[in-house]
C-alpha cells in the first residue's frame, strides 16, 4: 500500500482521510497557540476541519502512532511536529498540575545559582495529587519520561505556595520560583536542590545582590526553622545582626539541624537554636 512521507496511505479511505483530517486539527491548534491541548480542547476545534466527533479519538490515536503528538498524561497532549521547536519541558509543567511552579534546583539553575544541570524537572504545586504518568517517572532514577523529561513534584501547603513569578521560556510565559523563595527552599529541602553545599553556594552568588527585606518577609511565611537557618546563613555571609533581628526574634522550641538531610551531630549555636551539623568547611 502507498503512504505518503507521514506514514498516512494514500488509498483514499475513510481512515486515511480521517488521518488527514487529523493532521489538520493538529495544523489549525498550532496555529492558534495550542501546542498542549486537552481532548475537549481538540473536540471544540474539530468541528472547524470536518471531523466528526465519533472519530475524534481515532484520529488522536494515528497522530500519537505516527509521532505528530505526544501524550503528556491521560486526555493531554503535546503537538510535535517536525521541524518546529520543541515544547520546552517548563512549559509541559505548567499543563500537568495546576497551580504549579518552575522551582528548587531548575529554579536555582534558571537564576544562575548553581553550574550544575538538574536530570529532572522540579515543580512545586498545591495539588494533593499528580498525574498518574509523571507521577510513575518521578519514583524512579531513571523514571518513564513525559514529554521527553522526568519530573519531580514537591507538595507545598496553599498558604506556603508564594514567591513566584512570570518569565517568558522560548514561546511560553511559565510560573517560577523568585531567587528569594527558591534560596528558601534550598534551606527547607536541599536534597532537591544537590545538596545543602550547593545551597550554600547559591547563597554565596547572590550574597552582594540580595534583597534581604523580601528573603527575611518569605522567611518568617515559612516558619521559624527557615527563619533561623537563614539568619544563621545571613551572618556567615557578613550581614550585620542589626538587620537580622526579626530573624532572631522568631519563635522557635527547641534547637533545628541546620542541615535537614544531615546527621543530628555537631555543635549547638544558641543565637540561631541550630546544631550546625555541617561536615567540615561549607563550600564558600
Amino acid at each position: 500500500m502507498a503512504t505518503a512521507a507521514n506514514g498516512y496511505p494514500l488509498n483514499g479511505s475513510p481512515r486515511a482521510k480521517r488521518s488527514d483530517v487529523g493532521l489538520d486539527l493538529v495544523r489549525l491548534l498550532a496555529s492558534e497557540g495550542h501546542r498542549i491541548f486537552s481532548i475537549d480542547l481538540a473536540r471544540d476545534f474539530s468541528s472547524h476541519v470536518g471531523l466528526k466527533e465519533p472519530y475524534l479519538a481515532e484520529a488522536l490515536y494515528h497522530l500519537r502512532r505516527n509521532g505528530w503528538i505526544v501524550p503528556l498524561r491521560r486526555g493531554l497532549y503535546a503537538i510535535s511536529v517536525p521541524g518546529a521547536q520543541p515544547i520546552h519541558e517548563f512549559e509541559i509543567a505548567m499543563a500537568l498540575v495546576h497551580p504549579a511552579a518552575i522551582s528548587h534546583w531548575s529554579a536555582m539553575h534558571h537564576h544562575g545559582l548553581t553550574e550544575q544541570i538538574p536530570r529532572r524537572v522540579f515543580v512545586s504545586t498545591t495539588q494533593a495529587s499528580v498525574p498518574r504518568v509523571a507521577a510513575r517517572a518521578t519514583r524512579r532514577s531513571a523514571g518513564r519520561p513525559v514529554g521527553g523529561a522526568t519530573y519531580q513534584f514537591v507538595q507545598v501547603k496553599p498558604e506556603q505556595f508564594f514567591g513566584a513569578e512570570q518569565v517568558w521560556i522560548g514561546e511560553a510565559r511559565v510560573t517560577i520560583t523568585d531567587i528569594e523563595r527558591t534560596l528558601l527552599d534550598g534551606l527547607s529541602m536541599p536534597r532537591y536542590c544537590g545538596d545543602f553545599a550547593e545551597v550554600l553556594h547559591a547563597f554565596g552568588v547572590r550574597a552582594a545582590h540580595l534583597d534581604l527585606d523580601k528573603i527575611t518577609g518569605y522567611a518568617l511565611r515559612l516558619g521559624g526553622t527557615i527563619a533561623k537557618r537563614l539568619g544563621w546563613v545571613l551572618e556567615k555571609q557578613g550581614v550585620g545582626l542589626e538587620r537580622l533581628l526579626l530573624l532572631q526574634q522568631a519563635p522557635l522550641k527547641g534547637y533545628r539541624k541546620l542541615d535537614p538531610s544531615g546527621p543530628r551531630q555537631g555543635p549547638y549555636n544558641s543565637r540561631w537554636t541550630i546544631q550546625e551539623n555541617l561536615p567540615g568547611k561549607p563550600r564558600a
